[in-house]
C-alpha cells in the first residue's frame, strides 16, 4: 500500500473572534476543501450560496426526516464508483415542523464488501466546508486498508455545499477581505466595523431564516439521524482539523452510538474563545518565525535578503500598508490585509513555502501577483471570480458556537492581549467584529467529555499553526478515554504523512487496539 497518503486536503478550524478582515478567517484554518465540488447533483447544475443572486430566502417546507438515504449512481461522476444521497433533518429537532435541510450525501463502498466492518463517517474540516468531495476522493484521504473495510460517507453539513437551504451572504470578497486589517486610525477601524456590519446585514437578508440552526450541536444531531437511516447500531468517525471539534461534540451527545473515532489536528473543544484565538495566533507567528529562520540559512531561498529575512518581511508589511501593490485594475490591490492573508495561507504546511518566498520576492520588485494568488487559494477563489459558501458557512457556525466578545468595546479591550502575544499576526487576528455584532444569539456551550464513548485516538502535529500541538493535547486530556498520537511535522494535520501514523490509526479503526500512551510518528 502507499503509505504516504496523497496530501491534497486542506482544513479550516473556528476561530472565536473573527475579523472582516485579511485574517478573517483566520485561518480559516486550511480553508478547505480538497478537490473543488462539484457543480451538479446526478447530472442537475446547482447554484451554490455565493453563486445566488438576490436577496430572498430559501422557501421550505415542514420537515419530516427521512427514515432512510436512497443510494444512485452520482451522475456528474460516471466513471467513478461513489453513489450519492439525500437525507431531510429537521431546523430544530425539538420542532420538526418549523422546516428542513436537505443534506447531500456521498457514499464509496467498500472495496471488501465479504469482510467490511460498516461505515465511516469523515469531515474534512471547517466549519462550513461541505464533506461530500472526501468520500468521492476517499484514495487522496484513506489508506487502502480502510476503503478495503468501510463504506466512507461524505455528507455536506447543513447550511454548506450542496446541502439545502445553503448559507448565503455575499458574492464578491475583496471589498470585505482586501483591506487593511491592522487599522492604525479611526478611520481604518471603523470601516472595518462598516464592513462586518454589512456582512452580517448581507447574511440576515440572504440566508436569516436559517442562521439560527447551524450550530456544531445540530450538526451532531444530524449525525446520529445518518446513522440510524443507514441502519447502523454503532459508527466509525474520522474528522480532521473542525472535523475534530465536530466529532468530539458528537462523540459527547450520542457516545453509546461510537464505534470508533479519530479526531486529526483537534484544538482544545473547552478553551474560551480567547485561549483559542490566542493559540492560534501563537501557532501561526511560531510557524512564521520557522520560515523566516529557514529562509535566512538558506542562501537560494528567493526571499533570503542577505540572510536577514525577518526584517526585509517587517519592512514589505510597512511599505505594503503605505502604497499597496495594485496586480489588476478589477482586483483588490495587495494591501497589508492580502499580505497577512497571503502569509496565513503557507503557514499550513511547509510545502507551501517555496511559493511564498518567491511571492515575497516579487513584491519587493513590486510584482504582488504571488501574493494575491495566495490570498485567492485562502478563499477558495475560483476561475472566473466565483466562490462557493464555505466563508459565509464559517462565520454563521463559528459565532453561533461561540461569539466570544459581544460588543465592539470588548473585542477592542483583547487586542493588546493578541498583539502581545504575537508580534506580526497578533493583531490581524485581534481586530474582528463580525461575531461581536452577529445578529443570532449563540447556542449554550456543550463541555466536551466524551464520557462513556470509549477510546477516541487524537492526533497532533509538532509544527501545526492552526492547531497547535498543546491545543489538540488538551483535546485528548477533555475526553474520558483520549488517546493522544504525536505526528512530527511541519503542518497542518498528521494523518498519511508516514508509515507510523498511518499503522496506528488504522490498526485503531480496523482492530479497535488503540495506539500505546506516548507515541510519536
Amino acid at each position: 500500500m502507499e503509505h504516504q497518503l496523497n496530501n491534497r486536503r486542506r482544513f479550516v478550524v473556528s476561530i472565536a473572534a473573527l475579523a472582516i478582515s485579511a485574517s478573517l478567517i483566520t485561518a480559516c484554518s486550511e480553508p478547505v476543501v480538497i478537490g473543488s465540488p462539484d457543480d451538479t447533483i446526478d447530472g442537475q447544475e446547482i447554484t451554490t450560496s455565493s453563486q445566488t443572486q438576490g436577496s430572498s430566502t430559501p422557501s421550505t417546507t415542514n420537515a419530516v426526516s427521512s427514515e432512510e438515504i436512497v443510494w444512485s449512481k452520482c451522475l456528474s461522476d460516471p466513471a467513478g464508483a461513489s453513489e450519492c444521497g439525500e437525507l431531510a433533518v429537521p431546523f430544530d429537532y425539538d420542532d420538526p415542523t418549523i422546516g428542513s435541510f436537505t443534506l447531500f450525501l456521498t457514499r464509496l463502498p467498500a472495496t471488501d464488501p465479504d469482510n467490511k466492518i460498516g461505515s465511516m463517517l469523515v469531515n474534512p474540516g471547517g466549519p462550513g466546508f461541505g464533506g461530500s468531495s472526501v468520500a468521492r476522493d476517499a484514495e487522496y484521504y484513506f489508506s487502502s486498508e480502510l476503503l478495503e473495510r468501510f463504506d466512507v460517507i461524505g455528507w455536506d453539513p447543513r447550511g454548506t455545499g450542496k446541502s439545502t437551504p445553503a448559507i448565503n451572504c455575499i458574492d464578491e470578497y475583496d471589498e470585505y477581505f482586501g483591506i487593511d486589517s491592522t487599522p492604525e486610525t479611526p478611520e481604518e477601524k471603523q470601516a472595518i466595523i462598516d464592513l462586518s456590519q454589512k456582512f452580517n446585514d448581507e447574511c440576515v437578508k440572504r440566508s436569516g431564516e436559517i442562521l439560527p440552526y447551524v450550530s456544531t450541536q445540530a450538526t451532531a444531531r444530524d449525525m446520529d439521524s445518518i446513522r440510524r437511516a443507514l441502519g447502523e447500531e454503532k459508527i466509525t468517525y474520522f474528522g480532521f482539523s473542525y472535523g475534530s471539534e465536530l466529532g468530539a461534540t458528537w462523540a459527547t451527545m450520542f457516545p453509546n452510538t461510537v464505534r470508533a473515532a479519530v479526531l486529526d489536528g483537534a484544538s482544545d473543544p473547552n478553551a474560551t474563545s480567547l485561549d483559542q484565538g490566542l493559540a492560534q495566533a501563537k501557532g501561526f507567528e511560531k510557524q512564521l518565525d520557522a520560515f523566516l529562520a529557514a529562509c535566512s540559512k538558506r542562501v537560494s531561498c528567493a526571499f533570503h535578503s542577505n540572510g536577514d529575512s525577518a526584517s526585509a518581511l517587517d519592512e514589505l508589511l510597512i511599505e505594503v500598508d503605505e502604497s499597496p501593490i495594485v496586480v489588476t485594475a478589477n482586483r483588490t490591490p495587495v494591501t497589508q490585509g492580502v499580505m497577512y492573508t497571503a502569509l496565513a495561507q503557507s503557514m499550513y504546511s511547509d510545502t507551501l513555502w517555496p511559493a511564498l518566498e518567491r511571492a515575497l520576492a516579487d513584491a519587493v520588485k513590486g510584482n504582488g501577483a504571488g501574493l494575491l494568488k495566495l490570498y485567492d487559494d485562502y478563499y477558495q477563489r475560483k476561475p472566473g471570480g466565483t466562490y462557493g459558501n464555505e466563508l459565509e458557512a464559517f462565520l454563521a457556525i463559528s459565532c453561533l458556537d461561540d461569539p466570544g466578545p459581544t460588543s465592539v468595546a470588548a473585542v477592542d479591550e483583547q487586542i493588546p492581549v493578541f498583539t502581545k502575544a504575537a508580534k506580526r499576526f497578533g493583531a490581524t487576528f485581534a481586530y474582528g467584529y463580525s461575531c461581536a455584532l452577529w445578529p443570532v444569539p449563540a447556542v449554550q456551550r456543550l463541555e466536551i467529555t466524551g464520557k462513556g464513548a470509549g477510546p477516541i485516538v487524537v492526533i497532533g502535529t509538532t509544527g501545526d499553526a492552526a492547531t497547535p500541538i498543546e491545543s489538540s493535547r488538551n483535546a485528548a486530556k477533555a475526553l474520558e478515554d483520549g488517546v493522544f498520537l504525536t505526528v512530527t511535522a511541519d503542518q497542518h494535520t498528521g494523518y498519511g504523512l508516514n508509515k507510523c501514523v498511518v499503522d496506528a490509526v488504522d490498526k485503531y479503526l480496523i482492530d479497535l487496539t488503540a495506539p500505546p500512551i506516548g507515541k510519536v510518528c
